[in-house]
């Protein structure tokens, strides 16, 4: 694959990269950083993608990895919350309804281990319980289970917000 090609697919599969880094980084600055570390990684990576699966697939793949290795590494950050509160504050009483729920969504999920932060990334993707399982290397019944208990825990984690407002 020439670099040209390697662009537009990149371009062409750029939600990918923006849902995984919503996924994984709370802060918007750390969004920025996992996206262009995983693009990095990705053209690191591009000999190793044999097209035996989609481009998008292998994308998840690399993206994921990366998101997991780029989240060890942050966490040995220190916090940086503290100074982001009062925007985000000051933000929430103009957001509408939508927004409010996505948040609400993201708010839970971080709350999730990496591994169900990718199933459900995946899942909300519409990606098949095969496709999902060749993405993260794990047999199709596993997901399914995986999924089933993934979105109980998160439906709890969301009751759990509405109750504490």
């Amino acid at each position: 694959m020439t670099e040209t090609e390697f662009l537009d697919k990149l371009e062409q599969h750029k939600g990918i990269l923006l849902k995984v880094s919503r996924i994984y980084c709370d802060h918007p600055e750390d969004r920025k950083d996992l996206f262009q570390e995983i693009i990095c990684q990705l053209w690191r990576s591009l000999k190793t993608f044999q097209q035996y699966s989609a481009f998008s697939t292998w994308m998840y793949r690399v993206a994921i990895n990366t998101a997991l290795v780029f989240h060890k590494h942050d966490k040995r950050r220190p916090d940086k919350q503290a100074l982001l509160d009062h925007d985000g504050h000051a933000k929430a009483a103009y957001d509408d309804k939508p927004e409010q729920q996505l948040r609400q969504f993201y708010g839970a999920v971080k709350h999730l281990n990496e591994v169900e932060k990718a199933l459900i990334l995946l899942y909300i993707e519409g990606l098949s319980g095969e496709e999902i399982a060749d993405t993260l290397g794990i047999s199709a019944n596993n997901v399914r289970v995986k999924t089933n208990r993934t979105k109980a825990k998160l439906q709890n984690l969301i009751e759990a917000q509405n109750n504490e407002l």
